[in-house]
């Protein structure tokens, strides 16, 4: 018995080096493609809670002049999907667009800008407030493919008090909100505002949040 394992052993022994390095190299990939998978999959944002829309609201009435002027920015299709499936690309696609458009847009107040209270509108001069960074975004997001339907512009009260615009984006892995005052992309429970109404999905119109207090304008920066 011994001979017979002596003899294997002689015999095959650069052959079992090789398929035993060969076995290492294919251990290695499998390790390293483990853990990417795996930080990819992390890298998506935790699953939350959605907002629940609790009926009509009164649109602001800045909105309804840019639809008046941007109809189909404003535009509902019901064939588009309600909610973002997201992927590791669409994810970095929305991040790469918050980031750039936050970084891109001059903020200023509509009344310093362009001596009116409120106005929506996409930035075409490279300047605007907190609706207009939205707005854009949106836009920017829609030609990237992201439905436009599961993105909703959405009315708060910020941390100062004030009328404020967000961007939702409803996905399937909660409402996710978009901002100008920062690039950190947070479930809308987690932003710290009162969430008073946003755009709906089925119309050309708006739906409550159960905020209380709704203001008349969204015009700070």
């Amino acid at each position: 018995m011994r001979f017979a394992i002596s003899t294997v052993r002689a015999v095959s022994a650069p052959r079992l080096r090789k398929a035993l390095a060969g076995l290492a190299v294919t251990a290695g990939l499998a390790f390293a493609v483990a853990p990417a998978v795996a930080q990819t999959l992390a890298s998506l944002p935790a699953p939350t809670l959605a907002a629940e829309p609790v009926g009509a609201a009164k649109p602001i009435l800045a909105w309804v002049g840019f639809c008046q002027g941007y109809p189909a920015e404003c535009a509902v299709n019901a064939a588009e999907p309600a909610r973002i499936a997201m992927t590791p690309a669409i994810w970095n696609t929305i991040q790469t667009i918050n980031r750039r458009v936050n970084k891109s847009i001059v903020a200023i107040t509509d009344m310093d800008h362009l001596g009116v209270p409120d106005r929506w509108d996409l930035a075409e001069d490279g300047s605007g407030d907190c609706e207009d960074f939205q707005l854009l975004k949106r836009s920017l997001l829609a030609r990237a493919g992201l439905p436009r339907r599961a993105m909703r512009m959405t009315v708060v009260i910020d941390e100062k008090g004030e009328g404020h615009a967000v961007l939702t984006l409803i996905t399937d892995r909660g409402d996710l909100v978009l901002d100008n005052k920062t690039s950190q992309i947070l479930p809308w429970h987690r932003t710290g505002y009162t969430f008073i109404k946003r755009e709906s999905q089925d119309a050309v119109a708006w739906v409550s949040l159960g905020g209380v207090t709704s203001p008349v304008t969204t015009a700070n920066r």
